[in-house]
């Protein structure tokens, strides 16, 4: 038995060295991720295959959250990926507020360090309205979109808090539909593994998983 294991283990070492490899740079380098619900809408939806940089912020041990050099932190307006202890989960959301912030959300306008955010309204239903959020980062203004409730929630508010050191303020852009820091918390620095900025591809869960061509590649930074 064990001669056969051995034989089968020589036969095809190339192909197990290109499987253990394949295996090492998922954890450590890049991954997909797939997106199931709408926490994000519209910037992203159900059904999406997103590309992760899991180098973007951290080179880790490969398979573990131990990071071995820290190549940068996450800013305002990075979509990040996170496994969360609080949630059990993993997670998709954007940041809002980094380390030191000072942040208030009232009728789902964001103040941050006493600047209120600028939106502007793009479209509207019955029942939501879609708007591009301005918000800036250290460097320039992230526009993005953002998906509110006519008529608002729980979440659609919450008094000033400050950002502790070591963690980071995360919402989802369909803000009154996502459990986010709202919920869970701040997100800590060492749970965040990876930074997203655009799809892989996209499935139509509600039409027999149809893929979506005009989401294949697509970009989630807005230009």
């Amino acid at each position: 038995m064990n001669n056969a294991v051995v034989k089968a283990i020589k036969a095809n070492k190339s192909l197990l060295l290109f499987i253990m490899l394949m295996c090492v740079f998922r954890s450590a380098v890049a991954d997909w991720y797939t997106v199931p619900s709408g926490s994000m809408k519209p910037t992203i939806i159900e059904g999406d295959r997103l590309y992760a940089d899991k180098m973007a912020y951290d080179l880790r041990v490969p398979f573990t959250h131990i990071s071995l050099y820290k190549i940068a932190d996450p800013q305002r307006g990075d979509i990040i990926i996170f496994e969360s202890t609080a949630a059990d989960n993993r997670l998709i959301k954007r940041v809002i507020g980094i380390p030191g912030d000072v942040i208030v959300l009232t009728d789902n306008v964001l103040s941050i360090n006493g600047k209120t955010l600028a939106y502007q309204p793009i479209s509207a239903t019955d029942s939501s309205e879609d708007k591009i959020e301005q918000l800036f980062s250290e460097t320039s203004t992230v526009n993005h979109f953002v998906r509110t409730s006519n008529s608002g929630s729980r979440l659609s508010n919450f008094s000033e808090v400050t950002v502790p050191e070591g963690h980071y303020l995360a919402l989802g852009d369909n803000r009154d539909h996502s459990s986010d820091s709202r919920v869970i918390g701040f997100v800590p620095r060492d749970e965040i593994i990876a930074k997203t900025s655009s799809v892989v591809m996209s499935f139509d869960y509600d039409n027999y998983y149809i893929p979506r061509s005009e989401r294949f590649l697509h970009s989630l930074i807005k230009g």
